[in-house]
C-alpha cells in the first residue's frame, strides 16, 4: 500500500505546483495604467534603420527592456488609418468591426462617407462646425477600452488623442471619458458624444497656443547633416513640396507657411509629435491617470510621421529626422510616466497603424519595373471602358480597391449583373498595376486557402464594400509620383513594430508571425477582463508570464 500512497503523494504535490503557479501568475499586480502609443505609417525597419541614431533611452529602452515582436503584421485590407486604429483595439478585422476605410462609398446613402461622422453631435472647443461632428458609432466592435470601463464599472478612466479625429476616436471606443484631437486651429478639441464643454485643463492647454513656439522656430536639422547618411540626398525628385515649399529642403520656414495656411501646418512637423505629447502629460496630471487601483488607459496616436510620409517620401532627411526627434520625445514622455505613475505601475506598448511603401518611381529608376497610378486615372479607365462597353457609365465609385457599380442603371438597361462584373473584371485584369480581382461572390465564399483572397476576406463587409475588389501587383501604388502611399496586402504595408513595456512585461524577442489583431485579447488577459467582443481572442503567450 505504500507504493500507491506515495504516488498519489506526487500527484498531489504536482497539483499543488500547477496550482500556486496559476494563483501566482493570475494574483499579479494590475498596472494602474495602460498606455497605447501608435505612430502612424511606421514600418518595422525604421527601428533598424535609424538604431545608430536613436538614443538609449527611448525606441532602445523599449525594446532592450521590453518585450520585441519583430515580426507584427496585418492580416487584411485595406491598411489604412482607420481600420488599422479600429483593428488594434477591437482585435479582429473591418469584415467585423466596419471600419472599411478612412472614408468608403456607403451602398445604403449613395455617397461616401467618412469613419467617425456623426452629424448628431456638435463641436466644442475652438474647431470649426465640420471638425467636431464625430463619434465612434461607425464602429461595430467593442474596443479593449471599452471592457476597461465596463469592468472596472466605469471608474477606470479612457482618454484618447492624436492630430487625427480617427486617431482618436476609434481606440478610445464607445465608452470613453474624452477623446481630443487637433484642429487647424490650434486647439484641441472634442465633440458633445463626450460631454458639453471641454475639461478646464484643455481649455487651459489651448489658450497657451503652445504651437506657436514651433511655428515661430522653424524645422531645421535635430542633428548634424552627416548623421543623415540612412536618408537619400535632401532635395531629390521623390519628394513632395511641404505646404508649397519651394524647394523640399531645410530649413522650412514655419512662420511663412503658418501665415498663409493655418495652424495645421504642425501636423506636417515632428513638432505634432511634441505637442500631442505635451498634451497626454497633461491628461496624466490633471486627470490623476494611474493613481488609484482602477486601471485607466490612455491612448496616444502619433499622426505626424503619415502626414511627413505621404508627401516627403520614407527615404527622405525629413522623415529620418523626424523619428530621431519622436525618439527623444518618447524618452521624455517614458521618463514622465515613472516619476508620475512609477516604474512599475504601467503598461505600455507601442505599434503602428500601418506600414507604408517605397516610391514606385525611385524604384523604377533603381531597375524594378514598377510605377505610380494615380486614382483618378483608374476612374476615368473604368468609366471610358463601360461607355465603350455598355453605352452607359455603370461605375458609381472606385475608391479603397473597392468598385461599385449602378445596379439601377444595370437593371433599367436589363443587363446581366453577373456578366457585368466579369466583364469588368476581365477589363482589369489587363491593367498594368492589376495582379488579380475578386467578386463579392468569391470573397464571401473564402475558405482561406487563397493567401490574398484572405485577407481580403477579413477586410470585407458586405453592406459596405464594392461589387468587385482590385489587388494591385507588388510595388505599385495607387498615389501621385512623389512621397508614397499604403494599404495593400503586401508586407511594406502590413510589418509594423510591437513593442512591450513596463508593469510584468518580461524581457525578451521573438520573431514569430504575429498579427495586430491578437494586441488587444493579450492586454484583456494581462487586466483580467472580457474579451473585445469581435476578437477571435488569439493572444501573444509570450509576454503572458510573471516577471521572474
Amino acid at each position: 500500500n505504500t507504493m500507491p500512497n506515495t504516488i498519489f503523494k506526487i500527484i498531489m504535490k504536482k497539483i499543488l505546483f500547477l496550482f500556486l503557479i496559476s494563483l501566482s501568475i493570475f494574483a499579479q499586480k494590475r498596472p494602474k495604467l495602460v498606455v497605447g502609443i501608435v505612430v502612424d505609417q511606421m514600418k518595422m525597419e525604421y527601428l533598424y534603420r535609424f538604431s545608430d541614431d536613436f538614443s538609449n533611452d527611448g525606441f532602445k529602452k523599449l525594446m532592450d527592456k521590453g518585450y520585441v515582436f519583430h515580426n507584427t503584421h496585418y492580416n487584411y485590407l485595406p491598411t489604412y488609418t482607420a481600420p488599422g486604429h479600429a483593428s488594434i483595439y477591437t482585435g479582429t478585422t473591418p469584415a467585423v468591426h466596419g471600419i472599411v476605410g478612412n472614408e468608403w462609398f456607403s451602398r445604403k446613402l449613395g455617397k461616401e462617407m467618412y469613419c467617425t461622422d456623426d452629424n448628431t453631435v456638435t463641436t466644442i472647443g475652438d474647431g470649426t462646425k465640420d471638425e467636431g461632428e464625430m463619434s465612434p458609432k461607425n464602429l461595430l466592435a467593442t474596443t479593449i477600452t471599452d471592457e476597461l470601463r465596463l469592468s472596472t464599472n466605469f471608474k477606470g478612466k479612457v482618454i484618447g488623442m492624436s492630430l487625427k479625429d480617427r486617431g482618436a476616436i476609434l481606440p478610445a471606443g464607445h465608452f470613453a471619458n474624452w477623446a481630443f484631437w487637433y484642429s487647424k486651429t490650434g486647439a484641441f478639441i472634442s465633440s458633445t458624444f463626450y460631454g458639453s464643454q471641454l475639461p478646464q485643463w484643455v481649455t487651459n492647454f489651448n489658450n497657451q497656443k503652445r504651437f506657436m513656439k514651433y511655428i515661430d522656430k522653424g524645422w531645421d536639422l535635430y542633428k548634424p547633416l552627416t548623421t543623415y547618411n540612412e536618408s537619400m540626398t535632401d532635395d531629390n525628385p521623390y519628394e513632395g513640396k511641404l505646404y508649397k515649399a519651394e524647394k523640399p529642403v531645410f530649413p522650412y520656414n514655419l512662420k511663412e507657411m503658418y501665415e498663409k495656411n493655418d495652424a495645421g501646418v504642425i501636423r506636417a512637423t515632428p513638432f505634432g509629435n511634441d505637442i500631442l505629447a505635451e498634451l497626454a502629460k497633461e491628461a496624466i496630471l490633471n486627470e490623476n491617470l494611474g493613481k488609484d487601483n482602477d486601471t485607466d488607459f490612455l491612448t496616444v496616436s502619433f499622426s505626424s510621421p503619415d502626414y511627413i510620409g505621404h508627401i516627403i517620401g520614407p527615404r527622405s532627411v525629413e522623415l529620418q529626422d523626424t523619428y530621431l526627434r519622436l525618439d527623444t520625445t518618447i524618452a521624455d514622455f517614458l521618463n514622465f510616466l515613472d516619476t508620475q505613475v512609477g516604474k512599475d505601475n504601467y503598461v505600455l506598448f507601442l505599434t503602428a497603424d500601418h506600414a507604408g511603401a517605397e516610391n514606385a518611381r525611385f524604384l523604377a529608376d533603381n531597375k524594378y519595373n514598377v510605377t505610380n497610378v494615380e486614382p483618378k486615372e483608374i476612374r476615368k479607365s473604368l468609366k471610358k471602358f463601360s461607355q465603350d462597353t455598355f453605352g452607359e457609365d455603370l461605375v458609381l465609385n472606385y475608391s479603397n480597391f473597392n468598385l461599385f457599380f449602378n445596379k439601377e442603371i444595370i437593371k433599367s438597361k436589363g443587363l446581366d449583373l453577373h456578366k457585368v462584373k466579369q466583364s469588368f473584371k476581365e477589363y482589369l485584369t489587363t491593367q498594368e498595376q492589376v495582379k488579380r480581382v475578386y467578386t463579392e461572390e468569391e470573397i464571401l465564399a473564402s475558405s482561406g486557402a487563397d493567401f490574398y483572397l484572405n485577407f481580403i476576406a477579413k477586410g470585407y463587409d458586405p453592406t459596405q464594400n464594392g461589387d468587385l475588389v482590385i489587388l494591385d501587383k507588388p510595388g505599385y501604388i495607387e498615389y501621385g509620383a512623389t512621397g508614397t502611399s499604403h494599404g495593400t496586402t503586401y508586407t511594406y504595408d502590413t510589418h509594423v513594430p510591437l513593442l512591450f513595456y513596463g508593469n510584468n512585461i518580461p524581457k525578451g524577442q521573438t520573431s514569430d508571425r504575429k498579427v495586430i489583431t491578437q494586441i488587444a485579447p493579450t492586454l484583456a488577459q494581462l487586466l483580467q477582463i472580457t474579451f473585445p467582443n469581435g476578437t477571435e481572442a488569439n493572444v501573444l503567450n509570450e509576454i503572458l508570464h510573471t516577471k521572474k
